[in-house]
């Protein structure tokens, strides 16, 4: 897990579906799927925290679930669908 502070790429736009989102990137043309809201909310705000940590605890996502949203986060920055913020 990346251990720098993270926010979603400029270049990356979510579409609301039901299941979550769809993230599409610009700038490498590569489609991916959030399939929760939970993620989705995430991912939106993790650039107003200093670490994936904080953005979970100011969630309402329970603490048994962070790991899983862990490894989400970390395969969106090895994507490209999240970028370390400057």
């Amino acid at each position: 897990m990346p251990a720098d502070v993270l926010e979603l790429h400029p270049d990356v736009a979510l579409r609301p579906e039901p299941f979550g989102a769809l993230a599409y990137h610009y700038g490498t043309r590569r489609l991916t799927f959030l399939r929760s809201p939970d993620l989705v909310a995430l991912v939106q705000d993790l650039g107003r925290h200093d670490s994936v940590d904080d953005a979970l605890a100011a969630s309402s996502i329970e603490r048994r679930r962070w790991p899983s949203f862990r490894k989400a986060v970390a395969s969106l920055a090895e994507s490209g669908f999240l970028r370390d913020r400057a």
